[in-house]
């Protein structure tokens, strides 16, 4: 049975972020909010909790997960950004935009995609996710909250606990949030590709 953590929107209680780190730390799988909709999360090495994700959302190997950064140093630890790209990304984050690029040695293998040697990175625009990620001191490893044959991602912290309760360990509820996935573009060949059209706008990669 998933544990159910009531966190406050605007001032997420410090207890409850150091409680839902240490669940992380520990192997948990956890649903959380973010600026787009619901995730599911896990520790970066945590080989159970990318198995378990991909065994949710019924996934293959050519799935980006995204790595949920706290900031842009961060970000740049875990894939390589030249200057072009870096200008286009640093402009857009925080916010709702996940986007995929070159992973360097830091990045786990079995997250990369197989051909590409690739992965996605966002930062959020959310005050409990960013609470967390700071408590973490790591990335999230992460994907989007959307289940088979489902077209939208769930959007309710007591409707996912209801469904997943026998799939994740935690499901950390901070209220609304949204409902629509982040735009996804692809800097992995040079230009930028939109690879899905979401929350993010996509006129400054047109």
């Amino acid at each position: 049975m998933a544990k159910y953590f009531d966190v406050h929107p605007d001032n997420p209680q410090p207890r409850s972020i150091s409680q839902i780190a240490d669940s992380v730390r520990s192997g948990s799988l956890i649903a959380y909010p973010t600026d787009s909709c619901y995730a599911l999360g896990c520790q970066l090495g945590s080989r159970d909790g990318i198995d378990r994700i991909r065994s949710i959302r019924h996934l293959d190997d050519r799935h980006h997960f995204t790595l949920m950064c706290r900031d842009f140093a961060q970000l740049g630890q875990f894939v390589r950004v030249d200057n072009d790209v870096f200008r286009a990304v640093k402009a857009s984050t925080p916010g709702s935009y996940t986007f995929i690029l070159p992973a360097t040695r830091e990045v786990p293998r079995k997250l990369l995609h197989p051909k590409k040697k690739t992965v996605g990175v966002r930062i959020p625009d959310h005050v409990v996710t960013q609470a967390l990620l700071a408590e973490l001191g790591e990335p999230l490893l992460s994907s989007t909250l959307l289940l088979p044959d489902e077209a939208e991602p769930l959007t309710q912290g007591w409707e996912i606990k209801d469904r997943l309760d026998h799939q994740v360990d935690a499901v950390v509820d901070s209220g609304e949030c949204g409902t629509e996935p982040t735009t996804v573009i692809d800097f992995s060949g040079g230009e930028a590709e939109i690879v899905r059209r979401g929350a993010g706008d996509t006129s400054r990669f047109e």
